[in-house]
Formats: C-alpha cells, sequence, structure tokens
C-alpha cells in the first residue's frame, strides 16, 4: 500500500524548482505573491542589517532629536558626528525602513529628514529603545547560533546580565547585580502592564500579590487605576528593596508592600485574593515553572485567581516572536522557554487551578493573558 499523498511535499517540491520560480515571477496571478514571498526570504536574511540600523537611530537618539519636527542633513550630521555623506547613507537606510521620511529641503538645499511611522511609534514606546540597546548582548550570543543550541558555550553575555537566571542563592545577590535588568524590566513592563489591565479587570479585588514583580511597575499601574487596591511585591529581596523605596516615594506605604525572597524556596505570603507572574513563567525551565505555579497556588485561597500573563509560542500572526525571537533569546538567557496556551494551561491543571481562561489582549505579539482559578 502506498504513502498518503502528502500535498505539502508536493508544493515544496513545486517551489523548488528554478523553472516554476520564473514562471511564477512572470504569470500575473501569481506574481504578486512570487513578490510577496521573495521579499520576506529576503528580510530574513537581512534582518539583523535592519536591527543594526535601527540601533544606530537608539544610539544617535534621532528619534528624540526630531520628536519637534524635520530637520536638515547639514544640522544633523555635526550632532551625529559624521560627514553629511556619511549621515545621509545611514538617513537613508532608516527612511527605506520607515523609521524616517523624507520632507523636502530647507533653504540652502539640504534634505530634510522626520519621523516616519516606525519612528514615531519608537516615541510612544520607551522600552522598545531599551531593549534595542539590550539586544548588543544577545547579538554577540547569537555570533555562532549552533555553538549556542548545541550547548557548546560556557557563559553567554545574556546569563551574565540576568544575574538570577544562573545563580545558584539568587537571594544573596546585592542592589548593584540587579539593578541595571530590574530598571529595564520596569521600563519594558509599562506598556504590557496597561494591555494586561485592559483584559481583566481588578475593580472587585482585594489584594493583588505580584509574583517576581521587580520595581512594582505592574502594581503602580494597577494601583493608579484601582484606587479601592492594595498591593503586595514579592521578588528577591535586593529588588523588592528597590521597590519598596519606589512605593514609599510615591506616598504609598499604606497600599503597597514589597517582600524578599527566594521564589524557589521562600513561601508566598498568604492573603492575596489576585496573584500575578507577568513574564515570570517563560524565563524558567519546567521543574522551575511548575513551582513557581505551586507556590502561587499555596498563597491563594481556592476560588482566588491568578493572571498569567506573557508572550507565548504559536501566536496566531506573531509566530516568529515567540518560537523564534524568544526560543533563542531564553536560551541565551540560560533558563527558560516560551510556551503555547495549550502546554500552560495543562501545566495550570497540574497545579490545582481550574476555570481557565485565554483572554483577548491588545497586542497578543507581546502580551498574552491566562486566568485561572485555585480550586
Amino acid at each position: 500500500m502506498g504513502s498518503p499523498f502528502d500535498w505539502r511535499e508536493w508544493r515544496n517540491r513545486l517551489i523548488a524548482r528554478p523553472g516554476f520560480q520564473s514562471w511564477a515571477a512572470d504569470f500575473p496571478l501569481t506574481r504578486p505573491v512570487a513578490q510577496r514571498r521573495a521579499q520576506s526570504l529576503f528580510d530574513i536574511t537581512a534582518g539583523f542589517v535592519y536591527s543594526q540600523i535601527l540601533y544606530a537611530c537608539v544610539e544617535l537618539d534621532l528619534f528624540d532629536r526630531l520628536a519637534q519636527g524635520p530637520r536638515p542633513l547639514s544640522e544633523l550630521a555635526p550632532a551625529m558626528r559624521m560627514t553629511e555623506a556619511q549621515a545621509d547613507r545611514l538617513l537613508r537606510a532608516a527612511v527605506a525602513l520607515d523609521l524616517l521620511e523624507r520632507r523636502g529641503a530647507d533653504a540652502a538645499g539640504s534634505p530634510r529628514v522626520g519621523l516616519g511611522n516606525h519612528g514615531a511609534a519608537m516615541l510612544g514606546n520607551p522600552g522598545i529603545a531599551a531593549m534595542v540597546r539590550h539586544h548588543r548582548m544577545l547579538y554577540r550570543d547569537l555570533e555562532d547560533p549552533l555553538a549556542l543550541l548545541r550547548g557548546e558555550r560556557s557563559e553567554t553575555e545574556l546569563g551574565r546580565y540576568w544575574a538570577y537566571a544562573g545563580s545558584r542563592d539568587p537571594a544573596q545577590e546585592a542592589d548593584g547585580a540587579v539593578s541595571e535588568y530590574s530598571e529595564l524590566m520596569s521600563v519594558s513592563n509599562a506598556f504590557v502592564a496597561g494591555d494586561v489591565l485592559d483584559a481583566y479587570s481588578l475593580k472587585g479585588s482585594r489584594l493583588l500579590m505580584d509574583v517576581g514583580g521587580g520595581q512594582g511597575t505592574f502594581l503602580l499601574a494597577a494601583a493608579e487605576r484601582w484606587p479601592h487596591l492594595r498591593v503586595r511585591l514579592f521578588d528577591l529581596p535586593a529588588v523588592a528593596a528597590r521597590a519598596q523605596r519606589r512605593f514609599d516615594d510615591l506616598g504609598l506605604a499604606d497600599r503597597a508592600e514589597a517582600v524578599g525572597g527566594d521564589l524557589m524556596t521562600t513561601p508566598l505570603p498568604k492573603g492575596a485574593d489576585v496573584c500575578s507572574l507577568v513574564r515570570v513563567v517563560h524565563d524558567h525551565d519546567d521543574d522551575q515553572a511548575m513551582r513557581i505555579l505551586r507556590a502561587v497556588r499555596a498563597a491563594l485561597e481556592p476560588g482566588g485567581t491568578l493572571l498569567l500573563a506573557e508572550p507565548m509560542a504559536e501566536t496566531p500572526g506573531a509566530e516568529p516572536i515567540g518560537d523564534a525571537y524568544f526560543g533563542l533569546y531564553l536560551l541565551a538567557m540560560g533558563s527558560g522557554r516560551p510556551r503555547p496556551p495549550r502546554e500552560l494551561k495543562a501545566m495550570l491543571r497540574e497545579a490545582r487551578f481550574g476555570r481557565i481562561r485565554l483572554r483577548r489582549t491588545r497586542r497578543p505579539m507581546q502580551t498574552r493573558l491566562l486566568t485561572a482559578q485555585a480550586v
């Protein structure tokens, strides 16, 4: 009995034929599809170059320089410490990526540039610029991707950066070891918090405990939105101390507290009716992730709610972000992996959660939300 017909293998053999590729590029009905496919494949090939153009713009503060309006090349070049020819090459590249736009010329004939669509979006999301700068470490770790994938690297840049990921005793890490990544997470969590809180109302909640909450960005957004809500943060002692100072400086000492401990060894304080894990579970390997979920379940009374928010694998329309980007990023970090909702749901059931629901979020590419109740 012959093997069943697999149309995908037939498709692949057809697409691989040079003659078919030439025909598809010429035939009017298939030409647009062929062009899109060719462009997509080239974008994968050239992606690193594009990212370095963005990095150069961020390092030069070009988006901030153009926030008040377009500027001529003759003015921008000296500020960039480049000749006009050098600056023009970068500006043209940024225009091609829609980071900038051509805006005519000034009275002396010098070309003027302003913000493009992507450049304007960067101004509204300062966390993106912080991540662009941060990615310099990831790029160094990916210089030899096969060595990274095969586990042949004894140390990575990201592994050193995320102190808790490889530390034998994370609770003993001093402020200096946690300050830089805490600041990064604080900035990048700002645009995650709004999406999560828009997807799930805490109007009827009493006490929200954010586990692994960093410097409290998510909790501060929740406290501002619901003035009745008390908030509690749990993180490594040095991180919790930074969060407590932030709460106190903002006059929230009567509503906000930060508790320090090691999530793997310290029982979580009880009393919260809602617990949140915002971009925490995917940072940990399976055994540790299950310990975290069980620890949160132990801290909640039956009927208490868990909010599990993070980018997830197999997100429709954003598959490369989950398995490609976060898959390699977390590997370089030395801990964790992106998981699809079905795997997270199974883990939640194993940790004795029920009524698990995937909520709709505004930007699922960066944040998806699962809610569950302790049973």
